[in-house]
C-alpha cells in the first residue's frame, strides 16, 4: 500500500522550498509585529486620552477640555483636599475679590481646554485641501488629456515625483520665506493653507492623474463622436469616473496635512491664542490673516517645551486622543464620498 510519501504528486522538500517557507513566516511576523505595535501606540493613547475627554458622570463628556482655551493650572490644597483650578477661575475666586490666593502650584497650558486649537485644525485642513484639490485637479487635467508627450512632460512628472520626497521641513521654510516674508502674510491662516496645499499638491497630482487615465479610452471616443468638445468630453465622460480614485488622494492629503507641524509651526500656528480667527474683525476677509492654534502644534508644545508632569501627560494623551477623532472623522468623511461616487459611476 503506498504511503504519503510515495505520492508522486507531493512537492518533494528542498533548500529552496525551505527558505521559501522561511521567507514568508518572516514577511508574516514582521506584519504581525507592526501592526502589534501600532495597535499598542493606538490603544494607549485611547485608554489615556479617554481619561481627559470622558468622564463618568453625564454628559459623560469633559466639555471644558473641548470647549474652553488652554490656560495655566493651579494646584493647591484646601482642608487635606488637593485642589485642582484653571487660571481664570482661580483669579475669579481669589485674587478678583481682594482674597489672600492660597499658594499654588503652576503648570503652564495644563488646564483649561483645546477649543482654539480644534478650529484652527479644522480650518487649515478645510483651506489647504480645497486649495490643493483645485490646482491638483487642474495640473492632472492637462498632464493626462492636454499635454503632449515627450521629454518635457516626463520631466514634468520626474519633478513632482520628487516633490513628493521632499521633507516637510523644506515646505516650512519655503513658506515661511515666500508668504510670511516676501509676500508679507505675516504668520496667518493664508500662509498656512498655501504651504500646506504646496506640500500635499504632489501627491494629489500624482493620484489624480492615474485615475484619469485608468478611465478606458473608449469613452473619451465615444463622447468626441458624438460632438462634444473637449472639455466637455473630459468634463462628462472623464472626471465623473475618476472621481473614486481622486477622492483616495484627498484621504491621503488630508492626513498628511492635519499632521504636519514644521509647516504650520513657521507660518501659521501659534503657541497660545485666545481669541478665535473671526474675532475681533474689521473686514471679513481679515480672517485669512489671523494666526491660530492647531492640534499638532500644541501637542508638539505640550510634550517637548514644558516640564513633564501628570498634568502635562494628561493634557498630552486626551489631545492626542482628540487629533485622532478628528482626522479619522475627516479621512471616513472623503471615504463615504468615494464609495456613493463609485456607486453612481459603476463601469
Amino acid at each position: 500500500m503506498a504511503t504519503m510519501r510515495d505520492n508522486p504528486f507531493l512537492p518533494k522538500p528542498s533548500t529552496s522550498r525551505v527558505l521559501e517557507t522561511f521567507v514568508r513566516g518572516l514577511f508574516r511576523g514582521l506584519t504581525y509585529l507592526i501592526l502589534l505595535c501600532a495597535s499598542i501606540i493606538i490603544l494607549t493613547i485611547v485608554y489615556k486620552g479617554s481619561q481627559t475627554v470622558f468622564q463618568l458622570s453625564w454628559p459623560f463628556v469633559n466639555m471644558e477640555f473641548l470647549t474652553q482655551a488652554p490656560e495655566t493650572l493651579h494646584v493647591f490644597e484646601i482642608d487635606g483636599k488637593t485642589v485642582e483650578m484653571g487660571d481664570k477661575a482661580f483669579r475669579a475666586a481669589y485674587e478678583d475679590k481682594g482674597l489672600m490666593s492660597p499658594i499654588s502650584r503652576t503648570y503652564a497650558l495644563a488646564g483649561g481646554g483645546i477649543f482654539p486649537a480644534i478650529i484652527g485644525t479644522l480650518l487649515l485642513v478645510a483651506g489647504a485641501m480645497l486649495i490643493a484639490m483645485v490646482l491638483g485637479i487642474a495640473s492632472a487635467i492637462f498632464l493626462s488629456e492636454y499635454g503632449k508627450r515627450g521629454p518635457v512632460l516626463r520631466l514634468i512628472r520626474l519633478s513632482i515625483l520628487n516633490l513628493a520626497g521632499v521633507p516637510s521641513i523644506v515646505y516650512g521654510l519655503f513658506g515661511f520665506g515666500l508668504f510670511v516674508i516676501f509676500l508679507d502674510f505675516n504668520k496667518s491662516l493664508l500662509a498656512g493653507w498655501f504651504t500646506l496645499a504646496f506640500m500635499v499638491l504632489p501627491v494629489i497630482i500624482s493620484a489624480s492623474e492615474e485615475a484619469l487615465r485608468s478611465v478606458p479610452k473608449g469613452f473619451r471616443e465615444a463622447s468626441l463622436a458624438l460632438g462634444a468638445t473637449k472639455w466637455t468630453m473630459i468634463r462628462t465622460s472623464v472626471l465623473p469616473y475618476a472621481l473614486p480614485g481622486i477622492l483616495t488622494s484627498s484621504i491621503l492629503g488630508i492626513a498628511r496635512v492635519a499632521g504636519e507641524t514644521a509647516p504650520i509651526m513657521f507660518t501659521a500656528a501659534y503657541m497660545l491664542r485666545d481669541h478665535l480667527p473671526w474675532q475681533e474683525l474689521n473686514h471679513w476677509y481679515d480672517i485669512m490673516f489671523q494666526g491660530v492654534m492647531a492640534l499638532p502644534y500644541h501637542l508638539y508644545y505640550v510634550s517637548a517645551k514644558l516640564p513633564q508632569n501628570e498634568y502635562t501627560e494628561r493634557m498630552q494623551y486626551g489631545t492626542a486622543l482628540v487629533f485622532l477623532i478628528l482626522v479619522a472623522v475627516m479621512a471616513l468623511t472623503s471615504i463615504l464620498l468615494r464609495i456613493r461616487s463609485r456607486s453612481r459611476h459603476n463601469w
